[in-house]
């Protein structure tokens, strides 16, 4: 049997899958697609990070989450930066993370349903808990600014629709 050695840098991208978005706790930041950057030069790690939101109020919680993180794993020169290029977008997210969301009981992003089409009527979106494709909005904004929360028209239950904002 032998051993792979990881270099320092997938070393690092394995610690921050362990950091898990304070919003939806099933989703790692890797997942989310908001780690863009790792540099290491001799002791010191960079760590640029993308706002999924302007102002969104989760990234000094996960600023913070990184730190410890790479703290706890021995490292004590670490400087990240929130990053304002390339814009962040629901189309980061892993395929992994998509189907953590899901499993969460929360709807995916999906391309074909802008918050728009909804607050016009047009649901596409399928219910978390029965597939449903019988759903409408309660309300643009749920329990955070980047999610709507919805209903399902046959079994009743709301649920919470992270918004898209893909580019595709």
């Amino acid at each position: 049997m032998h051993s792979i050695k990881l270099s320092e840098k997938e070393y690092i991208l394995n610690l921050l899958h362990e950091v898990k978005d304070p919003e939806i706790p099933v989703l790692s930041i890797v997942d989310l697609g908001i780690v863009e950057k790792i540099e290491i030069s001799q002791d010191k790690i960079y760590i640029g990070l993308l706002p999924t939101y302007n102002g969104c109020p989760a990234m000094d919680i996960i600023q913070l989450l990184v730190r410890e993180k790479l703290y706890d794993a021995g490292y004590r020169e670490i400087k990240l930066e929130l990053l304002r290029q390339p814009h962040w977008s629901t189309d980061r997210i892993s395929q992994q993370g998509m189907d953590a969301i899901l499993a969460y009981g929360m709807a995916a992003p999906d391309i074909s349903t802008r918050i728009s089409e909804l607050i016009d009527g047009v649901s596409h979106l399928s219910c978390p808990r029965c597939g449903s494709k019988n759903t409408s909005l309660i309300s643009a904004f749920g329990s955070t600014p980047c999610k709507a929360m919805m209903r399902c028209d046959d079994c009743k239950e709301p649920f919470e629709y992270f918004k898209c904002n893909g580019f595709r």
